[in-house]
């Protein structure tokens, strides 16, 4: 089906005005605003009393420092223009005028350019070059948000197609240029690595909330609508690219064709089970997310929950698990990754199926925030099994194998899924569903595993980089 020329009327749902239900969340009740205001200070002292301390001094060598400080003045803004685009995208496209269904075409042609485009970015991103990839990066999610201006199907669906290449360079391109410098230009040592990606990690997190904050302060304080968080990304872009492009040298990788990169992936994938199960779970829950990333709006919004203070306290729920996981593991306790990955997907599927049900307002937002927690568990878990089990080049990109057919037809299918609440539960029950078979592939792992201290942390707790992706 052709995509049409432009937005037509609402038909599910009247579009919102000034006058409308966009006013009233504006000035959201004091109960609706206490609420996510609550939790999210909640999660900020849980954050700080959970976090383990470190286990080693940062390095003080100044030329490390200033290398340090000149990749993340570069790499940071980047991050908060990124983190900036996600609090109201979906009531954006919807104050347009679009259906739910095209707002989900919108989202799917996203989703679907990412997932397509990560399975050859990294020779991509090798033989272009990965300064100009970060340049590259910030151009297209430049060009990205200010296509949000128009009110075009074709223009925002360019938009999101940008996006999604664009987020995958960003993912993929500043890590491996620091990597490169890092080691093979300066010739640092490599456990210092892990200093300054927990350092992207802490501000990450801080920037993700401040962003929720930012985008409702701009789109609802100033009522300037809910376009204005994308236009302030902009000068972030901007200010990455230029930076970048100006102060950073230009590396290289190996030059491999991509034909081969990936028959390699799948090769390092069919060569393990274990491998192949961890790459199944993997895929099954990047799935869920996807699901979930459009899905929160409509979930969220009817109860009057203000979204951008909602984004932040959702942001500040995964770093308390986050938090957790390494509290977890440093802790008294001396938890093992695995297991605390198989708690994530438990949780997973135990926040799902509230979902699915017919909850009250606060039960709901509850219950997006323990889903939240569960994925900042979720990813440093999956990190340290991912790093410690797939060491070759190759395996290491095998699970994109299964992420590229899961994640394509989550995309296909977007557009078609039912609006009505009813069906909207109905879909996050299979969602559960989903989180109990990832579920079940993670415990796979787990019995074909015993005995193998590979995927354990041994006494001296986790090593330098276990949780870097």
């Amino acid at each position: 089906m052709a995509a049409p020329a432009g937005p037509e009327p609402e038909a599910e749902v009247a579009p919102r005005g000034r006058s409308g239900r966009t006013g009233a969340l504006l000035s959201p009740l004091p109960t609706m605003l206490l609420l996510p205001l609550s939790a999210l200070a909640l999660l900020l002292l849980s954050c700080w009393a959970l976090e383990p301390p470190p286990r080693r001094p940062s390095p003080s060598n100044p030329a490390f420092r200033g290398f340090q400080r000149q990749f993340l003045l570069g790499y940071l803004p980047a991050l908060a223009a990124d983190w900036l685009q996600g609090p109201l995208l979906f009531q954006l496209l919807h104050s347009r005028g679009f259906l739910r269904s095209q707002i989900a075409a919108l989202y799917s042609c996203a989703f679907a350019s990412n997932v397509a485009f990560s399975l050859v970015s990294a020779p991509f991103v090798d033989r272009l070059g990965r300064k100009k990839s970060c340049v590259l990066s910030s151009g297209l999610c430049s060009v990205s948000c200010l296509l949000q201006l128009s009110q075009d199907f074709l223009a925002l669906a360019a938009a999101r197609l940008l996006a999604g290449l664009g987020t995958s360079l960003l993912f993929s391109a500043f890590e491996s240029w620091y990597v490169h410098e890092h080691l093979e230009r300066h010739d640092f040592p490599a456990e210092w690595i892990a200093d300054t990606f927990s350092r992207v990690g802490l501000w990450n997190s801080g920037l993700a909330v401040a962003a929720g904050l930012l985008a409702q302060l701009v789109a609802e304080g100033l009522a300037l609508g809910p376009v204005a968080p994308f236009l302030v990304a902009v000068p972030f872009l901007a200010l990455s690219g230029i930076l970048a492009g100006k102060n950073w040298d230009e590396n290289y990788g190996k030059s491999r064709p991509c034909g081969k990169a990936c028959k390699e992936g799948l090769r390092g994938l069919v060569s393990d089970p274990r491998a192949l199960l961890l790459g199944l779970a993997q895929a099954l829950v990047e799935s869920i997310l996807l699901i979930f990333a459009f899905l929160w709006t409509p979930i969220l919004e009817p109860h009057g929950i203000p979204l951008g203070i909602a984004f932040s306290g959702f942001t500040a729920a995964s770093a308390a698990g986050s938090a957790l996981f390494r509290r977890g593991v440093a802790g008294r306790l001396r938890l093992q990754p695995l297991r605390l990955l198989l708690a994530s997907l438990l949780l997973l599927a135990l926040a799902l199926l509230l979902l699915a049900l017919p909850l009250q307002p606060p039960g709901g937002f509850l219950a997006v925030l323990l889903l939240q927690l569960s994925c900042g568990m979720y990813f440093p878990a999956m990190a340290f099994l991912r790093r410690r089990l797939q060491r070759g080049a190759g395996a290491a990109g095998g699970a994109r194998w299964l992420r590229l057919p899961l994640g394509l037809g989550v995309a296909l299918a977007l557009p078609a899924l039912p609006g009505d609440p009813a069906g909207t539960r109905g879909v996050l029950g299979a969602a559960a569903l989903a989180a109990l078979a990832a579920l079940g592939a993670a415990g796979g792992v787990l019995g074909t595993s015993r005995g193998d201290e590979g995927l354990s942390v041994g006494d001296e707790g986790l090593l330098e980089g276990d949780t870097v992706e």
